[in-house]
């Protein structure tokens, strides 16, 4: 079992940064492939970035590509992510998962993760 505790949300005005973290426990996440969803209020969930656990290649969702960043720190068992250029739009509860058995073609998806977690809320002012 891994348990996944994100940190790191808050307000920020539009134009503004902010740096999600995600520290799993209950065994080592770092050959797991790592991501970071999203849902805003009365919407779906929406893919916002992975890292695929064999090339440790990234994938982004349009929408954030250039603005964000996601990193892995296997020394502290983390997965960060890295927000710039933040709008409104980007205003959601993010949530980080894990899983070690997906397929490339799958990394967007969020059914083919093990674990999450609770999520945390970032708020973004214009």
């Amino acid at each position: 079992q891994v348990q996944l505790v994100e940190s790191g949300g808050g307000s920020v005005q539009a134009g503004g940064s902010l740096t999600l973290s995600c520290t799993a426990s209950g065994r080592s996440i770092s050959r797991d492939t790592v991501a970071w969803f999203r849902q805003a209020p009365g919407k779906e969930r929406e893919f916002v970035a992975a890292l695929w656990r064999s090339t440790g290649t990234s994938y982004y969702a349009d929408s954030v590509k250039g603005r964000f960043t996601i990193s892995r720190t296997n020394g502290k068992n983390m997965v960060s992510l890295q927000m710039n250029s933040l709008t409104p739009e980007d205003t959601a509860v993010y949530s980080c998962a894990t899983g070690s058995r997906l397929i490339l073609s799958t990394v967007r998806s969020g059914a083919a993760y093990d674990y999450w977690g609770q999520g945390t809320q970032v708020t973004v002012s214009s």
